[in-house]
Formats: structure tokens, C-alpha cells, sequence
């Protein structure tokens, strides 16, 4: 077998069924080799837009995302993708190619150091110098993608280890992967915390869908009664219409969800890392409470607030020996009072589309496993706010890294992933035009992801801070010069509509959720709106600016 057929099969021996990418010269020898193959490979316009499809594929499915790209700039376009699931934790194997190893050093036509370039941004880096070596890395790159704290991984494959033959290849079978046992001294510790307890709060994050411990967390929540706040990528992971779901936390976090951290006596910090966007001053966040932080990573538990009891592995067990019922009635009527009192309202008064009100109407007449991928700018704060999930796996969306772009390539990736979903990309129109061009992507394989557009012709959240706190001093924001995205869809193939006013909302509703195949709706919005509340830069949660009259 010449290398890139090793690839191939390790690649089927980790049970990889698609894969994304583009490809180039260094490339080439594994390409060639794809075309025998039982793989999917879905072509994308730029590698970008790969390594963001294999972080949807991933996110959604729960498996490891694949991209693969060639040499020089090829390797260096995935970079973000990359960065991207590093920051938020998600499994992928990222496959370049590399200038044949004679060359290696020498300036070779697109020859870099992606190895050298990829360290800061992955779990392990491997530059593969023997096609002995091959199947064997390729089934290291896939454990350490997916075991412990997930991320990235990226395998840089010269061209002459590509075409090199073996003759006899072993294939590793993948081997135990269960997560480290809790502590149990530790685990008694924090049901003694939450049996005293009498102002507890769940703070949960992103890895709960990362351990598959969305069920452990519903039941503990049932069995003890402690009402919920969740992070951006936590959403979902206790359902958006759960009682005790006080919704997200942080800059952008609703009123009584930040309340509740700021007044909580026990902070039970379930798979987050207290992120600065959902602390605020990390001095003042939670700060009457003691905490209980559970996580895979140990390097996550006290790196930026101390806690008082330290669960280290896996979550799912962890939360199931936590069932302890605190007398906390108190508690629970206060914090649905402030739920009822500062529940987010919809008859705003206006001409214009109003985004919120859409997006809420368009979630409450979706089905429960309805996808949604967002980019990253004032609509993914309003998606965050106003849209309800059922799953943590149907929000996907950038976190650490704010990737502006990621939404569409995340959605054809979750398409992928699951055919039969129905999976809308929720975009802006700064965020769109960073990868326009995979529009051709859902158009070449038919996809049928619903693409809804909001246009306020300005780099929206960038123009509320400058207008917030930097005197209405506006820098390179507007965006009035954008194209009719409708047309732009449409000269992709992909149908259109657009919606200007507030009475053409339903039926846009209605062909988002109605319609076979891809569809584009270009929403225009009125570009004073902001998003809010908002935590104000190095204020407490507690010092939410609210909203004032258009």
C-alpha cells in the first residue's frame, strides 16, 4: 500500500465517513487515493471553510471532524478552523500536505512550517517522516482528538511519505477511552456543600456536551431542584423552556440569570472555565459564593477562581452521586420571580424587522431538534437570547475564539452530519461575506440549510460599542454599500427571498421551516438596534446597561 492508502483506511478504521477539504500539489497523492475509497469528500471553496465544516460535522455528530488541505496556503487557511476548536474543545484531525522531505527547510514553492505554526492551537502536532509511521499516527492523532479535554490535532504529511510503499500494514484498534473516576472524597465533599446550601446555582458550560452528560446534568437538576444558568456553549444542555433555566449568563446574559450568580451562596460550576465574557469583574462574580468546579481538565479547576471543592474527571459520574435535595424553596421563588419579572419582551414598537421577535417566532415554531449556526456578531448574541434549544448539539456556534465566518461552513458540516435535520445558519452581514463563497458548497451537494440574513449595513456590535463607549466616534463600521444578498444567492443557484417589513416575517417563518432544499432570506434590520442588556467593560454582572427607545 503506498501511504496515502494507509491514510485512507486508518481514516475508515476510525470509522470516518466524510471529510472536508481542497485540494493541491502536496496533496495530491492522498486525493488520488480518495477516489478508490468509501469516504465522502465534500469539496469547499476555501480551506477555511474546511476546518470550520469538520467543527460543525464535530460538534453536532459528537465524532471527529476531518479537513484536509495542501501545502503553503492551503495548510495556513485552516488555521483559524483550527484555533477555532481548540478554544472551544472540539475533536478534529486536521491532515495536511507537506512538500516532499528532501526539501523540507529549503524555501520550497509552498513549503511552511505548519507544524511549527499549528503548536499554539492544537492538542499535538505530528510531521510524518516514515510511511512506517503512518497508521500509527493516524490512530494517536484520533485518540488524542477525542480523549480527555477534545481538540485538534494536525498530521503534516510529506509528499514523497505519501506515495512511499509498505508492504505489510497493522491497524491499531481504538482502545478504552472512558474518562478519569472522581474523586470520591471530593464527590462527598460537595453533597455535604449542597445539602447546606440554601442559595445554590448551576453554572453550566460547553463540556457538558462535550462528555455526553446533557441526561446526568437534566436529572440532577430534577432530583435537587437548583436552578440553572448556562454559558453560550452550555446552551441547551437543560432546555431553554426548563423552569429553572434562567437563561445565559454574562455580557449579554439575561437579567435574572446574572442576578441569580450575583446574590448565589454556592456555585456549582459544572464543565465551564469562567470565561471573562461570562464573569464580568471576576472579583465581583458570584462573590458571596463558595464553588464547586467539576471539569475533565484539572488545568481549568482554581486557574481563575479559586475552588472550595474540586472534582476532577468524569462529569456524568460526578453528577450522579450528587442527588441531595437542599431546602432552597425560598431560593427557587425568588429566582422565577425575577424570571417572570424580567422575561424579554416582544412588542416593541418599530417599522423595522425587528430580529429578536423573528428569531423567537421562528424557534417556537420549529421542531425541538431544529439546528441553528451562527456567526458571530449582534445576531449571535440575539440567537444566544431569544432562540430555544433542546439540545446542547443544536447551537453551534463560536465561542472562545468569535470566529466571524463560521456559521455557514458549521452548518453544512452539521448537514452533513445529520441529513435528515432541518439546520438553519443565522448570519449578519459583516459575518457572511467572510465565507460567501461556500454558498457554492450548498449548492453543489444540494444541502438543505436555511441561510437567514440579518443586514444592518454595519459591523453591528462593533458599531454599539463605539457608540456605547467610544463617544459615537464611528471607525470603518458601515457596511451601507453591501450587495443584495438575495441576488447574490440566487446567482449561486439558491433561492431567495427578502423581508423588509415586519408583516412579511411569517411567511419568511414559513419557508424557513416549510421548504425542501437550500433557501436565503435577506432580513433588513434597523441599524440602531442593539443588543442588550450588556455588561459594560470591567463592571460587574450586577451593572447591566439596559435598553433605551430607538
Amino acid at each position: 500500500m503506498k501511504g496515502a492508502e494507509i491514510v485512507i483506511k486508518a481514516l475508515e478504521k476510525e470509522g470516518v465517513d466524510t471529510v472536508f477539504g481542497y485540494p493541491g500539489g502536496a496533496i495530491m497523492p492522498l486525493y488520488d487515493a480518495l477516489v478508490d475509497s468509501k469516504l465522502k469528500h465534500i469539496l469547499v471553496r476555501h480551506e477555511q471553510a474546511a476546518a470550520l465544516a469538520a467543527d460543525g460535522y464535530a460538534r453536532h455528530s459528537g465524532r471527529v471532524g476531518v479537513c484536509l488541505a495542501t501545502s503553503g496556503p492551503g495548510a495556513t487557511n485552516l488555521i483559524t478552523g483550527i484555533a477555532n476548536a481548540f478554544l472551544d474543545s472540539v475533536p478534529m484531525v486536521a491532515i495536511t500536505g507537506q512538500v516532499a522531505t528532501p526539501f523540507i527547510g529549503t524555501d520550497a514553492f509552498q513549503e511552511v512550517d505548519i507544524f511549527g505554526i499549528s503548536m499554539p492551537v492544537v492538542k499535538h502536532s505530528f510531521l510524518v517522516r516514515r510511511v512506517e509511521d503512518l497508521a500509527g499516527v493516524i490512530h494517536e492523532a484520533f485518540q488524542i482528538a477525542r480523549s480527555g479535554r477534545p481538540g485538534p490535532v494536525l498530521i503534516d504529511l510529506p509528499k514523497d511519505v505519501a506515495l512511499a510503499e509498505l508492504d505489510l500494514v497493522a491497524f491499531d484498534d481504538a482502545p478504552d477511552e472512558s474518562p478519569a473516576r472522581p474523586d470520591a472524597h471530593q464527590v462527598a465533599t460537595a453533597r455535604h456543600m449542597i445539602e447546606k446550601s440554601r442559595k445554590p446555582l448551576v453554572y453550566a458550560g460547553g463540556g457538558i456536551r462535550i462528555a455526553a452528560a446533557t441526561g446526568e446534568l437534566r436529572s440532577f437538576v430534577t432530583a435537587t431542584g437548583i436552578p440553572v444558568v448556562t454559558t453560550l456553549q452550555g446552551i441547551g444542555s437543560v432546555p431553554s423552556t426548563h423552569q429553572l433555566n434562567l437563561g445565559m449568563v454574562g455580557m449579554h446574559g439575561t437579567k435574572q440569570a446574572n442576578l441569580a450568580v450575583q446574590e448565589c451562596d454556592l456555585l456549582i460550576c459544572v464543565a465551564a472555565r469562567f470565561d471573562d465574557r461570562v464573569t464580568g469583574k471576576l472579583k465581583e462574580f458570584a462573590p458571596h459564593a463558595k464553588v464547586i468546579h467539576m471539569d475533565i481538565d484539572p488545568a481549568e479547576v482554581s486557574k481563575l477562581r479559586a475552588a472550595d471543592c474540586s472534582i476532577v474527571g468524569d462529569v456524568k459520574v460526578a453528577l450522579n452521586f450528587l442527588h441531595v435535595r437542599p431546602q432552597i424553596d425560598e431560593w427557587i421563588e425568588r429566582c422565577l420571580s425575577n424570571k417572570a419579572a424580567y422575561e424579554f419582551k416582544y412588542d416593541v414598537e418599530t417599522e423595522h424587522v425587528y430580529a429578536p421577535k423573528l428569531l423567537r417566532d421562528l424557534s417556537a415554531q420549529a421542531t425541538g431538534d431544529t439546528v441553528i449556526s451562527c456567526d458571530v456578531g449582534q445576531h449571535q448574541m440575539w440567537v444566544a437570547q431569544h432562540c430555544q434549544f433542546s439540545a446542547p448539539e443544536n447551537h453551534l456556534t463560536s465561542g472562545g475564539l468569535g470566529t466571524m465566518g463560521y456559521g455557514m461552513p458549521g452548518a453544512i458540516g452539521a448537514q452533513l452530519a445529520n441529513p435528515k435535520a432541518r439546520v438553519i445558519n443565522v448570519s449578519g452581514d459583516g459575518s457572511i461575506m467572510m465565507n460567501i463563497q461556500e454558498l457554492a458548497t450548498v449548492k453543489r451537494y444540494n444541502l438543505p440549510v436555511k441561510i437567514v440574513l440579518f443586514d444592518n449595513q454595519a459591523l453591528g456590535m462593533v458599531r454599539q460599542w463605539q457608540e456605547l463607549f467610544f463617544s459615537e466616534r464611528y471607525s470603518e463600521v458601515d457596511l451601507s454599500d453591501n450587495p443584495d444578498f438575495a441576488k447574490v444567492a440566487e446567482a449561486f443557484g439558491i433561492p431567495a427571498i427578502r423581508v423588509d417589513r415586519p408583516d412579511q416575517v411569517q411567511n419568511a417563518v414559513d419557508q424557513v421551516l416549510n421548504s425542501e432544499g437550500p433557501l436565503f432570506v435577506h432580513v433588513m434590520i434597523d441599524p440602531r438596534e442593539n443588543v442588550w442588556p450588556l455588561v459594560p467593560p470591567g463592571k460587574s454582572n450586577a451593572e447591566m446597561m439596559e435598553a433605551k427607545a430607538v
